[in-house]
């Protein structure tokens, strides 16, 4: 990994802190995710891709969201294809449990082994202009192990998101400092402003529903969806170049493909229509390229009457 001092944005929280029994569920599950990452990467793959299959049938209000919006997004495909398409987003959802204990636990040398990267200069060229980078990314299963496999060869601040429960997300958080310069609370636009003002890469997703003031409705797979604007305010304020990023697991299994694009031509523009529709097409040419792999279990048309059946 690129080496250079972790910055935090909050002290770490003791781990004795966790020892109430209530932890304990916790504790056992973050054990059989450190000794699974000792399994070798295609046994990884495997169970993850069994745990999808089981989770097909254990989670049917999570498996019907992804059924409703891979039949808005993609209405070419006949009914036995969306189901197919489903069934393995759900088993890319296992694999993705499986890549976080590779991601927190495995060495440096062996996650090189599985990291194919393309387009670094794109970055490079961005980051020599001086005025910070946001590095466009969605939700796909693959951010977690993408990030840290891009640290191999790039600099960057990361987010994290709050979870319900508290060991969980110090677990996270510290994991997470492993590989990122800085760690921002997910929302924390302040201090995403001050990083890219100070000339640095912040990785940054903006891609689901966003429904809260500001947001524009512009269309995703031809629909309009709440979209979140974040971007071009970033972007607006600091002067940063966007360089999109979309990290996939090659279909032979041998690991991750990383790739890095240009960055966006003339963004942003004076018509925060068209920039949010920019954005959004970023993602959906992102998406065509691995459907599986994207996370369809989130309501990304949640304020459009008739979109989803009730559960």
């Amino acid at each position: 990994m690129v080496s250079e001092s972790t910055e935090t944005e909050s002290a770490c929280v003791p781990l004795t802190r966790f020892l109430a029994p209530r932890y304990w569920p916790v504790w056992f599950g973050l054990t059989v995710m450190r000794l699974s990452s000792l399994l070798p990467y295609r046994g990884l793959m495997f169970v993850g891709r069994h745990l999808g299959n089981m989770a097909y049938l254990l989670i049917p209000k999570r498996r019907r969201i992804a059924e409703q919006n891979i039949a808005i997004c993609f209405p070419e495909l006949s009914r036995q294809e969306q189901t197919s398409l489903v069934k393995r987003h759900l088993q890319s959802i296992g694999v993705a449990l499986m890549e976080i204990s590779l991601a927190w636990w495995a060495s440096e040398k062996r996650l090189a082994s599985l990291t194919e990267l393309e387009g670094l200069e794109h970055l490079q060229q961005a980051e020599a202009e001086g005025k910070g980078v946001v590095l466009l990314a969605g939700h796909f299963t693959t951010i977690e192990i993408g990030g840290v496999l891009l640290t191999s060869h790039a600099v960057f601040d990361a987010m994290y998101r709050k979870f319900e429960n508290p060991l969980f997300e110090e677990v996270m958080r510290r994991k997470r400092e492993r590989w990122a310069r800085r760690v921002i609370k997910r929302g924390d636009f302040r201090q995403m402003f001050r990083s890219l003002k100070d000339g640095r890469v912040v990785l940054y997703m903006p891609d689901q529903a966003f429904v809260r003031k500001g947001h524009l409705l512009v269309p995703f797979f031809g629909q309009p969806a709440p979209t979140n604007t974040g971007t071009e305010r970033l972007t607006r304020r600091t002067g940063a170049l966007v360089v999109p990023f979309l990290p996939t697991r090659k279909a032979d299994g041998s690991g991750y493909l990383i790739k890095l694009y240009p960055a966006l031509i003339d963004f942003p523009g004076p018509d925060s229509m068209e920039n949010a529709t920019r954005i959004n097409e970023v993602f959906e040419t992102h998406v065509r390229e691995a459907p599986e792999q994207y996370l369809w279990m989130h309501r990304r048309f949640k304020d459009q009457p008739g979109m989803y059946q009730k559960d």
